[in-house]
C-alpha cells in the first residue's frame, strides 16, 4: 500500500469554482431528448409535461447548474420556429448528423425551457450560424426574453408563455470550425461579430454570449478568436475535448484491455496541459481574466454498443468512465480561474451519459455518482492544495482539488486510477482543525457498470475517515474515487 499526502493550504483561495462547470449537454441525437428525457404527456411512464419524473429527481439531486440545448450539430441545422405552436401542426425535420430520423420538433423552445426552470438550472442554448440567419437568432432571443410589446412576444404568449424566460448563455454557433460551416477562425470572427450584434438584452436579461472555441489542440484557433474578439462583445469561448486515443479504433466500453485502460487515462491526463496551454493564450490576450473559457463538450466516445443504431452513440458507462469523470472534474476544478463551464457529453443514452433508459426502466450510471459525489465543490472556493503522486501504465495515478463552502466546510476529491496499488491517503489541512469529517467512496472493478437488472452494481458507499487534529486518513483501494467533506 502507497502512502500519499494531499497537503492543503486552508488560508489560500485561488479561484471561485462556478457550479456551472458541473453543466450538463442535450442534444437532438439518438435517444437523449425522445425515448429519453421526453416521453409525452400521454406517456404512461410517469411525467411533467412530458419529461420523465424520474429524470427530474435525479437531476436535482446533483443539482444540475447548467444544459445546454439543441446541439451540438443538430443546432446548426435547427430552426426554431418549428418547434413551437401545436405540436399537431410543427413542422418535421430530416436529421441529417445523427441517425437521419425524422425529427418532429415535439420538444422545442418552450419544453425546454420550461424544464430549465423545473430543474433550476440555466438554459444555454446554442443558436443557428451554420444554416440560419442573423433575424433567425435576433427573433429567437426576442421571443425568449422579451417583455414588451411585439409581434414575437404576442406570439410567444398565444403559444402558453405569457412572461419571458431568463436565458443566460448564449452560443453563437457550435463547431463551426466543422459541422457548423467549416470555416477559417478568421471568418468565424468576422461572422460571430455580425450574428452577436443583433442578439439584444431585453426586458433586464443580460446574455452571456459565447464564441465557438477551439477543437482540442487546435491552438491556432484560439489566438486567432483572442487577437479578433474583445470583453465588450465576448462572455466565454467553447473548447471541445473528447478523450479518444484512437478515432479509428475508438472499441467498446465494456470491452478493453489493462493497456487500453492506461491509454485513455493518458487521454485524460492530457486535459491539464491542454487546459494550461490554451489559458495561456487567453491570458496573453485578456490578462484581466474577462473572457471564460467554457469545455462544453468533454467526456468518452467509443463504437455504439452492438446492434444499437450507429447515428445514436449509445454506449454503456462503466467505473473506467467514472473514473475519466473524476479526473477531468479535477482538472476544471484546479483552472477555475479561467474555466467558468464544463458540459458532460451527453446526459442521457449518448456517449458518456450519467443516465440511461429503456422502456419505464432507468439507471444511473457510475458518472452519475462521481457528479454526486462532487457536487459541493459547486460555487466553492478553490483552495491552494498539492498532492503526492506516482505513475502507472506511463500515466499520472492520482488527481485531486480542494475547496471551501460558504459554510466554511471544506471538500476534497482524489481519484486512485491505478489498477493495482492501494492507497492510504493523508489529508494535511494545516492550521484547519475540523469538528468532524465524513467520506463516501466509489470502488468497483473496473470494468463494473449498472444494468437495467442489476442496477446497483456501482454506487457509492459510506467510507471510514480517521481524523486526528488537522490530519485526516482515508484507505482507497485501486480503481477508486473518495469524497471526503469536513465540517468547519
Amino acid at each position: 500500500m502507497k502512502n500519499i499526502r494531499l497537503t492543503v493550504d486552508t488560508e489560500t483561495k485561488v479561484s471561485h469554482i462556478n457550479r456551472e462547470i458541473y453543466g450538463h449537454f442535450s442534444e437532438h441525437l439518438g435517444r437523449c431528448i425522445y425515448n429519453g428525457l421526453f416521453v409525452g404527456k400521454d406517456s404512461p411512464i410517469p411525467n411533467k409535461d412530458g419529461v420523465r419524473k424520474d429524470i427530474i429527481e435525479a437531476l436535482k439531486n446533483i443539482r444540475i447548474p447548467v444544459l445546454r440545448w439543441p446541439g451540438g450539430c443538430f443546432a446548426d441545422e435547427y430552426h426554431w420556429k418549428d418547434g413551437i405552436g401545436p405540436k399537431e401542426s410543427r413542422k418535421k425535420m430530416i436529421n441529417t448528423n445523427w441517425g437521419g430520423v425524422v425529427e418532429d420538433n415535439s420538444f422545442g423552445t418552450h419544453e425546454f425551457m420550461n424544464l430549465c426552470e423545473e430543474l433550476g438550472c440555466e438554459p444555454y442554448v446554442a443558436g443557428n450560424v451554420g444554416s440560419g440567419t442573423v433575424r433567425e437568432m435576433s427573433e429567437w432571443v426576442e421571443y425568449m426574453t422579451f417583455d414588451g410589446e411585439s409581434p414575437l412576444t404576442l406570439e410567444r404568449k398565444q403559444n402558453g408563455r405569457e412572461k419571458p424566460w431568463k436565458l443566460k448563455y448564449l452560443g453563437i454557433g457550435n463547431e463551426n470550425w466543422g459541422c457548423g460551416g467549416n470555416m477559417r477562425p478568421e471568418y468565424y470572427c468576422d461572422v460571430y461579430r455580425q450574428f452577436q450584434s443583433f442578439c439584444k438584452n431585453y426586458s433586464g436579461n443580460e446574455l452571456a454570449k459565447v464564441a465557438c472555441g477551439p477543437s482540442g489542440s487546435d491552438y491556432h484557433w484560439t489566438e486567432v478568436i483572442m487577437q479578433n474578439l474583445n470583453p465588450m462583445l465576448t462572455k466565454a469561448i467553447s473548447l471541445h475535448f473528447y478523450s479518444i486515443p484512437d478515432w479509428n479504433n475508438k472499441g467498446y466500453a465494456t470491452e478493453f484491455t489493462d493497456k487500453d485502460y492506461y491509454t485513455l487515462m493518458s487521454t485524460v491526463n492530457f486535459t491539464e496541459p491542454l487546459l494550461e496551454n490554451h489559458i495561456n493564450i487567453m491570458d496573453r490576450y485578456d490578462p484581466d481574466n474577462k473572457i471564460g473559457l467554457i469545455v462544453d463538450e468533454w467526456g468518452t466516445w467509443y463504437d455504439v454498443e452492438k446492434g444499437t443504431n450507429p447515428g445514436f452513440l449509445y454506449q454503456q458507462n462503466t467505473m473506467r468512465d467514472a473514473m475519466v469523470a473524476a479526473v477531468s472534474l479535477n482538472y476544471f476544478n484546479q483552472q477555475s480561474r479561467r474555466v467558468v463551464m464544463a458540459n458532460i457529453a451527453q446526459m442521457i443514452n449518448v456517449l458518456q451519459a450519467v443516465i440511461l433508459t429503456e422502456g419505464e426502466k432507468m439507471i444511473l450510471t457510475p458518472t452519475y455518482h462521481v457528479f454526486d459525489l462532487y457536487k459541493d465543490h459547486q460555487d466553492a472556493e478553490l483552495l491552494r492544495s498539492s498532492i503526492d503522486c506516482f505513475n502507472e501504465g506511463g500515466t499520472k495515478m492520482i488527481t485531486a482539488s480542494v475547496s471551501q463552502a460558504k459554510d466554511g466546510s471544506v471538500l476534497a476529491t482524489v481519484s486512485n486510477a491505478s489498477l493495482c496499488e492501494d492507497i492510504e491517503l493523508e489529508i494535511d489541512l494545516g492550521g484547519f482543525k475540523p469538528s468532524s469529517a465524513s467520506a463516501k467512496i466509489l470502488d468497483s472493478d473496473v470494468r463494473a457498470f449498472n444494468t437495467f437488472d442489476a442496477p446497483e452494481n456501482v454506487k457509492p458507499s459510506e467510507c471510514e475517515v480517521r481524523l486526528e487534529g488537522s490530519k485526516a486518513y482515508v484507505k482507497m483501494p485501486a480503481c477508486s474515487i473518495v469524497s471526503v467533506k469536513f465540517a468547519g
